[in-house]
């Protein structure tokens, strides 16, 4: 992991929220309802879009982005309970969330089907699962370049695939996908689902 990354993240994105990642963020986020559990919450970029939610529980591997996320978490009203924990093992009962969010976290997760699995055992039946993600592009060449990128682009980016195909993910692990709204030619998608179990 490079540990420059935390530091200079929020300032990377920056140009990339303000054009439009900021209002696609708070259109997702603000669908939560009842008790909420955040998937890798970084620095806390989602915390203030939450509304009329009973409480946020957000884990987050790495403590250098916990610590960037503080000064966030002290200006929100919303109750937001943090963990460092790993998406892989959630250290929640089963059953327990309303409402699940990620945002541009599943392309770092180093088992993405384990963590889907955990989502699926901590929310409850008919629960929303909130998705926000860059993919491996549908086009033949951007598809190729990501596959080429990607090796050093992890490397660089705390562990950042840029191939990672996350809404067949999604769709293997028995999620019911409702809705995929597609950004920037393909290369971001919002995913909408639910827990049909």
């Amino acid at each position: 992991m490079a540990k420059w990354f935390p530091h200079i993240y929020d300032v990377a994105m920056k140009p990339l929220e303000k054009m439009r990642f900021e209002r696609i963020r708070a259109n997702l986020v603000r669908q939560a309802q009842g008790k909420v559990l955040e998937i890798g919450f970084g620095t806390g970029a989602n915390f203030h879009y939450y509304q009329d939610v009973e409480r946020v529980d957000a884990i987050e591997p790495n403590p250098a982005m916990s610590k960037q996320a503080k000064k966030r978490i002290q200006k929100t009203h919303t109750p937001i309970y943090t963990y460092q924990a790993k998406a892989e093992e959630l250290p929640f009962e089963d059953n327990r969330f309303d409402t699940i969010v990620a945002t541009l976290v599943f392309c770092t997760i180093p088992d993405p089907e384990k963590a889907l699995q955990e989502i699926r055992r901590t929310c409850k039946v008919g629960a929303k699962i909130l998705l926000f993600e860059h993919v491996k592009m549908d086009q033949k060449m951007m598809g190729k370049t990501q596959e080429a990128l990607t090796p050093v682009w992890r490397k660089m980016c705390d562990g950042c695939h840029l191939n990672r195909d996350t809404l067949k993910l999604v769709k293997q692990s028995g999620l019911e996908v409702q809705k995929v709204t597609s950004y920037y030619g393909g290369l971001f998608l919002t995913i909408e689902c639910c827990n049909s179990l």
